[in-house]
């Protein structure tokens, strides 16, 4: 069976996100926020999602890439005569007059490698999700779109009437097509788009010069950086799980859901992974988010929040788009916000604890420290004892899952630090007390015949999210029961090609088919824990072919045939490759360039 790739690669500037397909059409693009309607939904229905492509007449190959240690994609397409052409897109983002430049602006430039080549450009943005097609009006030198929320024009320097009517041409110089939103481009085309794309490409180059990136398979945890970093909505902090909505996990799953919004429950592992490699401004603005959303809750957090801290986000079917490959249902709004996941409150506290801990912070000016510390504890002691969906989010099914209270005896943990850091014994106790609390029930789950800890108390199933608690260091790495519950879990949830099944019991949808990657990145994590270096390097490595053409990763993978499925690209399974190089070059003596 032919392994299925998703064949995009993505742009953006922290204000919104582009999928640019092989074939040049942008596949997905929300305007004005990551989590509005598309103006480009190819990936959902060809016809009702409209398109925005730069092809040439007859058949043609193509080579795709990032300008290196940038966030700017290359096309590159060859004719069967041998001419070619490139298409270097890019959303502006750099520094201008105190603050980062980020318009609603994607901008393209077209360019011949070889001969003059004969191209068409057609770009028919839609809205309300494909069912408004835009009104077209044509300028001197410039098309408009309306009947949107906004207009959104599209500059360039082609002959305004081979664009409008999708006429061929021969491309005899360099070309600029610069769509926008709101706002148009009120200056000289050319030179204006040059510059953006001198500044954006430097902009890049030195976010990550300034990168503190470890020397084990640095390609790979440099493009899963450059990719998280746009998944970060500038504006508040948030940092949404993935750009798209309803690609499944595998085919006719129906588990196709909308992952365009932020999830605490991941909280830990992104902070984790800013903090690896030192970028502390995205910490402060996450942490910003969370501070925002947590002062606003009087009973209990969510899962997961709108990019601006919104709380309904109801689940919606849209019944007129075809779906993925035809997959359905296509969905906006996520129902997991209904749900109850303990984890949650300990996942903020530890997260939370870097502010304490590492001096380049200034703790010492935060004031409202034991009033914050003793909030999240009193959460953690009210849900302490309450079964909930876990973190995979069974819609139908509740228990005291190991997990849940891992991250509230790690939550109760980092309290007690915080709390010795700034000198208050009554948290101490109170964080000493939940701690112990929570083990209890982690212990509770402990199967001591099979030396392994199951997903819940009085539960026989398996579930990869225990791996945390070597992760974690709940379990001392070195010592057999660790060692003992990491060889029980890969018996059961390892595929032979070293992938990780998240469980492999029914759920509401029955029975998962796709492994889940980030769960093969703990592992590895938690062999580089045991001492099991050589098989984390191994495994580590083994990984990374799971990956399209871009070094991007989807959120599963199926076990046969090597198919990414699911949302791409998924932030947090870049997020656990990037924790899993770390983990494994401060193991390493002297760290392997690769």
């Amino acid at each position: 069976m032919e392994r299925h790739v998703y064949e995009t690669g993505i742009v953006g500037n922290c204000g919104f996100l582009a999928h640019v397909n092989k074939n040049t059409n942008i596949d997905w693009l929300c305007w004005p926020r990551f989590d509005s309607t598309f103006i480009f939904g190819g990936l959902l229905d060809a016809k009702k999602g409209g398109e925005f492509n730069i092809r040439p007449e007859g058949d043609y190959t193509s080579n795709q890439y990032y300008l290196e240690n940038t966030n700017v994609l290359i096309t590159e397409i060859t004719l069967e005569n041998g001419e070619s052409y490139r298409i270097t897109d890019f959303a502006p983002r750099f520094f201008e007059h105190q603050r980062y430049y980020k318009p609603l602006m994607l901008v393209r430039k077209i360019e011949a490698i070889e001969g003059s080549p004969r191209i068409t450009v057609r770009c028919s943005p839609m809205s309300d999700y494909g069912e408004t097609k835009l009104t077209v009006n044509r300028g001197s030198n410039h098309i408009q779109f309306l009947g949107g929320d906004e207009r959104i024009r599209l500059t360039t320097n082609i002959a305004i009437s081979y664009v409008f009517d999708e006429q061929p041409f021969v491309l005899n110089e360099a070309k600029y097509l610069v769509l926008t939103y709101g706002e148009p481009l009120e200056a000289p085309l050319i030179s204006t788009a040059e510059r953006f794309l001198t500044e954006t490409a430097g902009y890049w180059r030195r976010w990550i010069k300034h990168s503190s990136i470890a020397g084990f398979y640095q390609p790979f945890v440099i493009r899963s950086a450059l990719a998280l970093k746009i998944h970060q909505y500038e504006d508040t902090g948030a940092i949404i799980a993935a750009s798209t909505t309803s690609l499944p996990e595998f085919p006719g799953s129906t588990r196709n859901w909308d992952y365009r919004y932020c999830w605490l429950r991941d909280t830990y592992y992104v902070i984790q992974s800013l903090s690896h490699i030192g970028h502390f401004e995205e910490m402060e603005k996450y942490f910003s988010y969370v501070t925002d959303i947590s002062f606003a809750e009087d009973d209990r957090y969510q899962p997961l929040y709108g990019i601006t801290g919104k709380k309904t986000l109801t689940e919606t079917v849209l019944t007129g788009l075809d779906g993925y490959m035809g997959e359905q249902p296509v969905r906006i709004g996520n129902q997991a916000y209904e749900h109850i996941q303990n984890d949650i409150y300990g996942q903020v506290m530890v997260s939370m604890l870097p502010l304490y801990t590492d001096h380049r912070f200034i703790f010492a000016e935060r004031k409202d420290s034991a009033k914050w510390i003793g909030y999240i504890l009193s959460k953690i002691e009210r849900t302490i004892d309450e079964k909930d969906a876990g973190i995979w989010e069974f819609r139908n099914m509740a228990n005291i899952h190991c997990y849940s209270n891992l991250f509230q005896w790690a939550g109760a943990n980092a309290a007690e630090k915080i709390a010795r850091t700034i000198n208050n014994q009554e948290l101490i106790d109170k964080a000493v007390t939940l701690k112990n609390r929570a083990a209890e029930h982690i212990e509770s789950c402990y199967d001591s015949e099979r030396k392994v800890y199951t997903n819940a108390a009085g539960s026989t199933y398996l579930d990869a999210s225990t791996l945390q608690l070597i992760n974690m260091n709940y379990l001392d790495p070195a010592s057999d029961r660790a060692k003992d519950h990491l060889i029980a879990l890969e018996k059961e949830l390892k595929t032979p090609n070293g992938l990780f099944y998240r469980y492999l019991h029914a759920d509401d949808f029955g029975k998962p088919k796709t492994t889940f990657l980030i769960c093969a990145f703990w592992y590895v994590e938690a062999l580089a824990c045991v001492g099991r270096l050589d098989d984390a390097q191994k495994e580590f490595a083994n990984l990374l072919q799971y990956s399209n053409h871009l070094k991007l990763f989807s959120e599963d993978v199926d076990e046969e045939t090597g198919s990414m499925w699911g949302n791409f690209p998924q932030a947090y399974s870049h997020v656990g490759l990037m924790n899993a190089a770390y983990r494994i070059a401060m193991k390493l003596d002297r760290p392997i360039f690769l």
